[in-house]
């Protein structure tokens, strides 16, 4: 496995980290470009694709390492996915109860556990990966893409077997009852204004095909060598997948927010596009330069995407100012007056990508590669 087999995937995984720190960190959630937002419900929006490119990128990763593990044996293998996935979920789970207090007025309480969110980003990415390197690992590369179409049929039937009323609102779709069955209300998130988890249980069933088609994906680079009938066949796979997501539309609406399988395909395409280009430029063209703003994100994704959520915690307990967070402090007082509302909320956001990128270039040189 060279080092140039892995620039591609390092530069698109990177590519997604950025992408995932801009979305997530405007000065003010007021002032969003609209590119720069999800889409209210159906419907996508550039950042709608940047979770499930992630995702892609854990599957193409895994087809990497799941070879290296299949040679340890079964029981090694197992015992790989299931820490990796635990740990991932358990980080998470952290992520989501750290600083572990908050405030009360003008004193700091403990955080209970009574209402702590269960599922988040890191979650879904944990049991994503486990469930499809478990299929790919019991059931090969076929026997996995076989799974995948299921899992996006088998969800479409759900909801449309189970869910209420309009089965793909947020009030009515199949997914809403089945967290609040488990979860319950207090364990779930409330950023729709309800109860209800964007990274729920149930459209976990179809973020995993994402997994698989990045897998799926590098392991056909690996087989068929980077080249330019390579390159083509991944960008018509993408293309055609486009072309059936639109189709899919029709009956089951592209959105993000419950994972439909029109969704999933829209972004696998997308993705593939995406990678078609960066070979092309990259291997064949021989374009290695400029790329390296990227691959240091791709190099620690995980440890920079955890660190990027503590520093936003920290400055919630941070009050420089009565009644008023570090967070809204320093775009009010340096970004906002600087560029305006808009721009300065984007401005605000891309000071943490930069700040975050020499936090991995500094653990690139010093060769510090933390992998969970």
């Amino acid at each position: 496995m060279s080092q140039q087999r892995f620039l591609s995937l390092d530069v698109f995984r990177g590519l997604t980290v950025a992408c995932m720190i801009l979305v997530n960190n405007p000065g003010s959630w007021q002032f969003i470009y609209p590119p720069l937002g999800h889409a209210h419900w159906h419907g996508w929006t550039p950042t709608d694709m940047v979770f499930p490119f992630f995702l892609f990128a854990v599957g193409n990763a895994m087809s990497f390492a799941l070879k290296k593990y299949e040679a340890l044996g079964n029981a090694a293998v197992l015992q790989k996915i299931f820490k990796r996935t635990f740990l991932i979920f358990i980080i998470g789970l952290l992520l989501n109860w750290f600083p572990f207090v908050r405030w009360d007025g003008d004193n700091l309480v403990f955080k209970s556990l009574s209402n702590l969110r269960i599922l988040g980003v890191l979650q879904r990415i944990a049991l994503c990966y486990g469930i499809a390197a478990l299929l790919i690992h019991y059931l090969k590369p076929k026997g996995a893409l076989i799974a995948a179409v299921v899992l996006l049929f088998g969800y479409w039937g759900i909801l449309l077997a189970f869910g209420q009323g309009d089965p793909y609102s947020l009030e009515g779709n199949a997914g809403l009852f089945i967290d609040k069955a488990i979860l319950t209300e207090n364990h779930m998130y409330r950023g729709e204004g309800v109860p209800f988890d964007p990274e729920g249980l149930l459209s976990t069933m179809t973020a995993i095909v994402n997994v698989i088609f990045g897998y799926l994906a590098g392991d056909y680079i690996q087989r068929k060598g980077k080249t330019n009938a390579t390159v083509l066949r991944l960008a018509a796979v993408g293309a055609g997948l486009i072309a059936l997501a639109y189709l899919w539309n029709i009956w089951f609406p592209i959105n993000k927010k419950i994972w439909t399988s029109s969704y999933v395909l829209l972004s696998v395409g997308l993705a593939l596009i995406l990678i078609a280009i960066l070979i092309n430029l990259i291997e064949i063209q021989n374009w290695r330069k400029g790329w390296s703003f990227f691959e240091v994100f791709g190099k620690n994704p995980l440890f920079i995407f955890v660190m990027s959520g503590v520093l936003v915690k920290v400055y919630g307990l941070i009050r420089p100012a009565p009644g008023k967070n570090f967070y809204g402090w320093l775009y009010e007082t340096v970004f906002q007056p600087l560029a305006g509302n808009m721009n300065g909320s984007l401005l605000f956001a891309i000071f943490h990508v930069l700040l975050f990128w020499l936090l991995g270039w500094w653990m690139d040189k010093k060769k510090i590669y933390i992998k969970v």
